[in-house]
């Protein structure tokens, strides 16, 4: 019978205590990375903008979920936040499945009562067309609340890469991330070629806690 492979906490924990943290805390700022440019590639999207990007932001919340409830001991995976971002990716999801569900009794209102007209001979299409206006309120208020949902994931996991990148010594040029959006607390940005990466700024640089493509930006 073929071996099991140990995850990386497990293989952490063959080492010493100093190598421990290290490892650990290296694999929890990768996960971060990639998680927040998936949200944030996703909120860009939200908005209308043409973005590939592969990684797919909920699955990557969701494994790291996983692999938080089952290694709580570490300092890494806070179960008070592992609850917060259940709840957010939840609640983006149900939204989403709502937009749905509104979309396709509104399109079959409109074909109904087209059909209705048609047979009868009665304008019952008009009865249909008077809830088109609400496909428009639906979209703005989906685009508006994912917008938002998105982006206080991305900021919670900008805050957390921060306290880990402070409180093990990472560097933070290591870290770097794709971003999209710049309106997030606690990052500086630059420009590398046609895309923009972000890095978090540290706690102790209280002017760089807000952040923008224009004031805090280096070009390079």
């Amino acid at each position: 019978m073929a071996e099991r492979v140990k995850d990386s906490v497990e293989v952490a924990l063959d080492l010493d205590e100093k190598e421990v943290y290290s490892h650990i805390a290296h694999e929890s700022a990768e996960d971060i990375i990639r998680i927040i440019s998936s949200l944030d590639a996703e909120r860009a999207k939200n908005k209308g903008e043409v973005i590939y990007y592969e990684d797919d932001w909920d699955d990557l919340i969701r494994r790291r979920i996983e692999k938080g409830k089952r290694h709580t001991a570490f300092d890494f995976y806070n179960p008070l936040l592992l609850d917060i971002w259940e709840n957010k990716v939840y609640e983006a999801k149900k939204i989403k499945k709502m937009a749905q569900v509104a979309y396709f009794i509104i399109g079959l209102i409109v074909i109904l009562t087209g059909i209705g007209t048609m047979v009868t001979g009665i304008p019952w299409i008009i009865i249909g067309v008077a809830y088109l206006p609400l496909l428009i309120y639906i979209r703005n208020y989906q685009r508006n609340r994912l917008d938002l949902i998105y982006y206080e994931l991305s900021q919670f996991f900008i805050d957390e890469m921060r306290e880990l990148v402070e409180r093990y010594a990472l560097e933070p040029s290591h870290y770097k991330f794709k971003i999209f959006n710049y309106d997030y607390f606690g990052i500086l940005t630059k420009k590398i070629g046609n895309q923009r990466y972000a890095i978090v700024s540290s706690n102790k640089d209280k002017q760089l806690l807000n952040t923008s493509s224009y004031n805090h930006s280096v070009e390079g």
